[in-house]
């Protein structure tokens, strides 16, 4: 039972090989060494690559930002000779159709004096006509008066001279 003990208090003390001060030297070299490495594979290797991942991150990201500022440049340019090239087509239109509306203007211009002058012709020969119908209307009023007159005066037995039923008709046709 002593070595029973024994080994027992042989196990209780050995314990936790971490927690045993008489080894702490030779744990702290080893954690020191293995540190180191970590350090020089983290600096030589590993860090440079995701150094070089990210630097090539950014300059992607920089040259789409430019590339970017570029068409949207571009595009403002395109937007502006097509509201140039609008406005000029505008005033081109607006030109054409002042031109158009000034020859309809004048063909319009012209087919009325045309028509005014057709008019004033048709009515100068009307008015000479109508004058002329007048004319032989009264002219005819006057030989129908004379013949009725003489007729009349026969009727009722009166020889009366042609001259004078003439002159009668004439005076009361005058006015």
């Amino acid at each position: 039972m002593a070595t029973e003990t024994a080994d027992a208090g042989g196990a209780e003390a050995a314990g936790m090989p971490q927690l045993d001060f008489s080894t702490f030297p030779n744990q702290i070299f080893w954690l020191v060494v293995t540190l180191i490495i970590i350090y020089l594979v983290l600096s030589r290797v590993a860090l440079p690559r995701i150094a070089s991942v990210l630097a090539e991150r950014q300059g992607t990201i920089t040259n789409d930002i430019a590339a970017a500022e570029d068409l949207k440049q571009k595009a403002a340019d395109a937007e502006a000779a097509y509201e140039k090239a609008l406005a000029d087509a505008r005033a081109e239109a607006g030109r054409i159709a002042a031109e158009a509306k000034a020859e309809v203007q004048a063909e319009v211009d012209v087919a009325m004096q045309k028509a005014d002058a057709e008019i004033a012709a048709r009515t100068a020969e009307s008015e000479a006509k109508i004058t002329e119908i007048r004319a032989g209307a009264a002219e005819a009023v006057r030989d129908v008066a004379t013949e009725a007159a003489e007729a009349v005066a026969a009727a009722l037995g009166v020889k009366a001279d042609s001259a004078a039923i003439k002159a009668a008709v004439e005076a009361r046709t005058k006015g």
